[in-house]
Parts: structure tokens; C-alpha cells; sequence
């Protein structure tokens, strides 16, 4: 049985917030492992690999999120923003030679764990499989899948992070002594 969704076989990762200050080394780390998804989609002009610099930096200034660290390299990065009751989770990458250790799974149980929000959605593309069955392991399931025009889709998957307390039970009935 293979790792669940908060586990990881990388015991000397690290993990803390991201920094705007880690811009270049998250944007390195970001476009090494967006070069896998360009190869599936053929499409090498991927948001995440054409990112700039000052773009990735002024995100970083309004966004959340975690690096993971092994020593003092920036091995991956999640990025998240809060609103409406949502935790939106984007660009959750993990350097090549850094994959299939748990560190994905682990960035994300972070950002969840962090979050206030009541519920988590992230998306990716429809012939991204094994992100699908990652996230699906990690809790998410599909709510909403976007045609692309080109027989891919955007697919966005949702998570509930908090319930509501069970309501306590109804007092029960004390019959009536009144006499009719």
C-alpha cells in the first residue's frame, strides 16, 4: 500500500512559508517541474513556464503558501489565497529529481492545516491523471470540469476542510400534566 495523502518517505524536508524574497528559486523550481505537464498538453507556453520574475514576485506579495526545504535548497512550493470561505491552492511544484517522495502531499496538507477556510479547490488539466489521482487519494473530488475546445479540459477539484459541529440533540419530550 503505497503513502497516504499526509505522508512522506523525505523525513529531512522542511517546510515554512513562502517568502517574497524566495521568488527566483520557487520560479526555477516552478518551470523544472512544469516541463512534464507542457510534454502531456504539447504546449510549452504553459502559464507556469512563462512566468516572469517581477510577475512571480508581485504574486508573492498578496499570495500564501510553503516551500519545502531539504538543507537550504527550495525543493517545492504551493501557493494559496483565501476567500469567500475557500482556500484556493495553484501552482504546486516540486523539483524533478524531488518527485514521488511525498513532498507534494505534504505541501498541501500544510496549506490545508493552515487555512480557516471551510473548504479547498484547486485545478488541473484533464490529461494530467496522475495529479487527478493524487489529489483524489489527498480528499478532493471533481466539481467542475472546463472544456478546453481542443478535447482537454480544466479540472477543478474541491475538498471540505471544516464541518460544522453536529447540532446537540433535541431535548426530549416531557409529557404533559395538564388534564383535559
Amino acid at each position: 500500500m503505497g503513502p497516504t495523502c499526509h505522508e512522506t518517505s523525505e523525513q529531512a524536508i522542511v517546510l515554512r512559508p513562502i517568502r517574497t524574497s524566495d521568488a527566483g528559486e520557487v520560479l526555477t523550481v516552478q518551470r523544472a517541474a512544469f516541463v512534464s505537464e507542457a510534454q502531456i498538453y504539447g504546449d510549452p507556453s504553459q502559464g507556469p513556464l512563462v512566468q516572469t520574475l517581477e510577475q512571480l514576485t508581485a504574486e508573492l506579495e498578496d499570495a500564501g503558501g510553503f516551500v519545502a526545504l531539504l538543507g537550504e535548497r527550495i525543493v517545492g512550493a504551493i501557493r494559496t489565497s483565501e476567500g469567500d470561505d475557500v482556500l484556493l491552492i495553484g501552482r504546486i511544484a516540486i523539483a524533478p529529481d524531488m518527485q514521488g517522495r511525498g513532498i507534494g502531499r505534504r505541501l498541501l496538507a500544510e496549506a490545508e492545516e493552515s487555512s480557516t477556510s471551510s473548504v479547498a479547490e484547486l485545478f488541473t488539466g484533464s490529461l494530467s491523471e496522475a495529479n487527478i489521482a493524487l489529489y483524489e487519494k489527498c480528499g478532493y473530488r471533481e466539481s467542475t470540469r472546463i472544456d478546453n475546445g481542443d478535447g482537454t479540459a480544466q479540472v477543478f477539484m474541491r475538498k471540505p476542510l471544516r464541518t460544522l459541529a453536529p447540532l446537540a440533540p433535541p431535548a426530549p419530550l416531557v409529557p404533559s400534566r395538564e388534564t383535559g
